[in-house]
This record gives structure tokens, C-alpha cells and sequence, in this order.
């Protein structure tokens, strides 16, 4: 029995250690691999979805083999594995890096749009997303990056097969930059500051009149413009804001 325990014991460590040094068993492989064969490998890697082991892999090869047929191709996918790792910074590095090398490359239409969807990722927090709490006050810095790399993808590749993506995603960020700009607008009134409050208001109806904030915006001036006693503005904000949203005309403004 005691034999029996020992040898079951001895089978089990042996078990073990084989499971633990199997990966460092590709090291070496991996280390000493052609171009071709590294490519392989992370392409396995992105089709199961181990994207941290294929930034590890596409970041060996690009820096092995920069200049090889594969580089073109090796940095696109290695965008693509930082996006999907959250990697913003590398993965606008590397966006970068490409278009500045690559001003002529057939994919740089894809470059643009990633660039659009990293921005767009590093602007959502999945914490508060995950509990259904909305922060339309947070810095919409990247927000606004996203818009602009859209933006430029539609100017530059008018018929790339991402421009009508980009169209749909910057409907949807100029809605989460209106609500910022309202959130803010209301958070002076809040404190009094009715200038600024206004000229939040008024900015809303500038750049995103497109969007259903534009209600709220004009409902901001009107009241700001009562409180600063500018009654002309005033009535210039209630009578475009009875234009075009007629139900407004029960709200007590006068």
C-alpha cells in the first residue's frame, strides 16, 4: 500500500511538472521559428480569442522581422489584438506608426476606423455600464478623438466598406457629447453661473442640433437669459425652441 501511495504520488508530480513546462516547451520553438511559423502561431492565437498570447507573439515578430513580407499585415493584426486586450496606448502607437509609414497602404482605411474603436473603448466605463449608471459628465476626451478619427475616415475613404460604420458611431457620439454639454450646463446653473450654464446651452444648439438634447439646451438659455435679465436672447431662444418643439409651449417660460 505504501508502495502504491508513493508511486501514485511520484505519477502525480510527474503529471504536474509535464503540465507546468509544456508551455516553456514552445519557447524554445517559438524563439528559434521562421517569420511564417511565429505568424501561425498567432493567428491561433486570435481565432481562440487568447489575444494577450498573440500580443506577445505579433510584438516578437514585428520586432524580429520589421521589414519581412509579413510586417504589413503582422502590425494590422497587432492592432486589433491591443484593441481587444484594452491596450490604448499601444494600440494608437502602433495605428500611428502604421499610417505614417503606410500613407499609401490599401488597409489604411481599417487603421483609421481601429483608431476610431480604440478611442471609443478607452471613452466607456464597463464598471458603470454594468450597473446601469450613466456619467454623461465624464471627460469625453477620447469621445471626441473618436469623432474626429471617424470623421477623417469618411473625408479620406469615402466608399471604404467602414465608412457606414463610422457614420452610425458618430450619430452616437455626438448624442454622448450633447449630453455632456448639457450635464455641464447644469451643473453651473447648479452654482449660479449662468453665463456659463447659457453658453453650454447655446453650444448644444450650434454643434448638435441633430441630436434630441437640443430641447434641453434651449430650455437651459431660456432660463439663464431670465436670470441675467437679457430679455431679447430670451425670447430669440424661446421662440426657436416653440419652432420646433411645439409640445413646449405648456412649459411655463414667460
Amino acid at each position: 500500500m505504501k508502495n502504491l501511495t508513493r508511486i501514485t504520488l511520484i505519477s502525480t508530480i510527474a503529471l504536474l511538472t509535464a503540465c507546468s513546462s509544456s508551455p516553456d516547451k514552445d519557447e524554445p520553438l517559438l524563439k528559434n521559428a521562421g517569420p511564417q511559423t511565429l505568424y501561425t502561431k498567432a493567428k491561433e492565437q486570435l481565432t481562440t480569442g487568447n489575444y494577450n498570447a498573440a500580443v506577445e507573439t505579433l510584438s516578437a515578430l514585428d520586432s524580429r522581422f520589421p521589414f519581412g513580407p509579413l510586417s504589413h499585415q503582422v502590425q494590422l493584426d497587432l492592432i486589433f489584438a491591443y484593441y481587444k486586450t484594452g491596450k490604448t496606448d499601444q494600440a494608437i502607437a502602433t495605428i500611428d506608426r502604421f499610417i505614417r509609414l503606410n500613407p499609401n497602404h490599401s488597409d489604411v482605411d481599417f487603421a483609421l476606423h481601429m483608431r476610431g474603436l480604440v478611442n471609443l473603448d478607452a471613452d466607456k466605463n464597463l464598471f458603470q455600464e454594468m450597473l446601469g449608471i450613466d456619467r454623461s459628465d465624464r471627460d469625453p476626451s477620447y469621445a471626441r478623438q473618436a469623432f474626429e478619427d471617424f470623421r477623417s475616415l469618411i473625408e479620406k475613404f469615402p466608399n471604404s466598406r467602414y465608412a457606414a460604420d463610422a457614420k452610425q458611431r458618430m450619430v452616437a457620439i455626438k448624442d454622448r457629447l450633447a449630453r455632456y454639454e448639457i450635464e455641464i450646463a447644469r451643473f453651473y446653473m447648479e452654482r449660479q453661473a449662468w453665463v456659463a450654464a447659457a453658453n453650454r446651452g447655446q453650444y448644444v444648439v450650434e454643434y448638435y442640433s441633430d441630436t434630441p438634447h437640443v430641447k434641453d439646451a434651449l430650455q437651459i438659455m431660456i432660463e439663464c437669459y431670465d436670470q441675467l435679465g437679457l430679455d431679447e436672447l430670451k425670447q430669440n431662444a424661446r421662440t426657436t425652441l416653440l419652432l420646433n418643439f411645439p409640445d413646449a409651449a405648456n412649459r411655463n417660460d414667460s
